[in-house]
């Protein structure tokens, strides 16, 4: 019976083993191809536009302040990440973007004043874009068009009710006055009529969407909100890597000698317990790579730094536990009995000191901007895997090796038959 449970331990082991190495070989490339890289990796798109003043109103510093704030909105609604948005003199704005593959497309949407309007049909302007609360593509099911679903914040909806009440109320049936003009722009979108009050606070815009992204598009800006003034893009010219070729390929002989000497560290200092940690991080290396390509995260170096330094929080996790582990086996206790009560000693430990470092995660993320913020995301994310990988994988894959004949003696786990006597006070 001891021999069937054993080999059975080792069959298992086998298989999460090759397991853990197929999917590391298979996924790593394609996941390593398929991120969004940042300015400072890739390069990306320049733009450098400038607020118009109107004879009726004058630039300001609200103004820029406002333009800046709905750029930054716009950028993260169409899904471009990690830009660059920054002041220069008194009325121009930089914009940088990274990886951005149609770079016309993406200057028209940003450079778009999408200053939405109802008006009835007595020229009356019922609501505007700041009435929204939300909009989103959407396809028509009865003629596959795209529309824009919106829906109105409490302000609105009861612009909106009393709009619609009164021109029920003012007009009959058919009358070409019961309508409301939805104009983007200066330009008509559509003239729908009011067949009776709308007091739910949503709606459908139709018409004049050529392409379901194209709604997708104007359904951003109008989340985003409408430009503040009017801007003109003075320049706009693509940009290569701020790192530069050579600073890439510093930065990845780095990466690779730093992991491969955590890995060797491991070895010689844990043996056994450190083969166990090096295959958990290859596990900790595909699924935090799989969160960020899910997510569409954009990876930049101070992204890759924040990885690297949960890596090592990774590693910090383990060699607590494993010492731990060593303290129980000194102390007499069984193998499988050292295992288990050393991942619970380590746990309370380990749970503190990433806790505090995701408080700072979450600050970084909240009060900084850009990089900053990306650094921060690396960061959380990394070291919630690495507390998956620590403290559920690495304990599975040690229960499961201690069953495998040969794999149980204590040398192999760091201990030696003299510790255990010294630790006991024996001769």
């Amino acid at each position: 019976m001891a021999g069937g449970r054993r080999s059975g331990g080792f069959l298992k082991f086998a298989i999460v083993f090759i397991a853990i190495l197929a999917i590391g070989i298979g996924a790593f490339r394609p996941l390593i191809n398929g991120m969004n890289l940042g300015l400072d990796l890739r390069g990306g798109v320049h733009v450098l536009m400038q607020a118009q003043s109107t004879p009726e109103h004058a630039v300001t510093n609200e103004d820029m302040i406002a333009l800046e704030r709905v750029m930054r909105s716009r950028v993260d609604e169409i899904g471009l990440s990690e830009p660059v948005i920054q002041r220069e003199g008194e009325d121009r704005l930089i914009i940088e973007l990274a990886g951005v593959n149609n770079p016309e497309e993406a200057i028209s949407i940003i450079g778009k004043t999408a200053q939405l309007e109802f008006i009835t049909a007595d020229g009356e302007l019922v609501l505007t874009g700041k009435d929204l609360k939300d909009a989103k593509a959407i396809i028509n099911q009865a003629n596959q068009e795209p529309q824009i679903a919106f829906e109105l914040n409490k302000e609105g909806t009861k612009k909106f009710a009393d709009a619609t009440t009164k021109l029920v109320n003012m007009y009959g049936e058919n009358d070409p006055k019961r309508s409301i003009a939805i104009i983007l722009d200066k330009q008509l979108l559509t003239n729908p009529y009011v067949k009776e009050p709308i007091t739910a606070g949503e709606g459908v815009i139709s018409g004049g969407f050529a392409t379901y992204e194209e709604a997708a598009n104007l359904a951003a800006l109008l989340r985003g909100g409408a430009l503040p003034v009017p801007v003109e893009i003075i320049e706009h010219r693509a940009v290569g890597p701020t790192l530069g070729a050579d600073s890439l390929e510093k930065s990845k002989v780095a990466i690779i000698v730093g992991l491969a000497l955590i890995a060797l560290y491991m070895l010689i200092f844990y043996r056994l317990p450190g083969l166990i940690a090096n295959i958990s991080l290859i596990a900790y290396s595909i699924i935090v790579l799989a969160a960020l390509w899910a997510l569409k995260a954009t990876l930049t170096l101070p992204g890759i730094a924040g990885l690297l330094l949960s890596v090592g929080m990774a590693v910090d996790a383990n060699i607590i536990i494993y010492e731990r582990i060593k303290e129980e086996l000194r102390n007499g206790k069984s193998l499988r009995a050292a295992i288990d009560s050393g991942f619970k000693r380590a746990f309370v430990t380990i749970f503190d000191g990433n806790t505090t470092t995701i408080i700072g995660a979450i600050v970084l993320y909240y009060l900084g901007s850009g990089m900053v913020r990306g650094f921060a995301v690396t960061l959380s994310l990394g070291i919630l895997t690495s507390m998956f990988t620590a403290i559920t994988l690495t304990k599975l894959l040690l229960r499961l090796i201690v069953e495998i004949p040969g794999f149980n003696k204590l040398w192999l786990f760091g201990v030696s038959e003299r510790q255990i006597a010294a630790a006991r006070g024996e001769a």
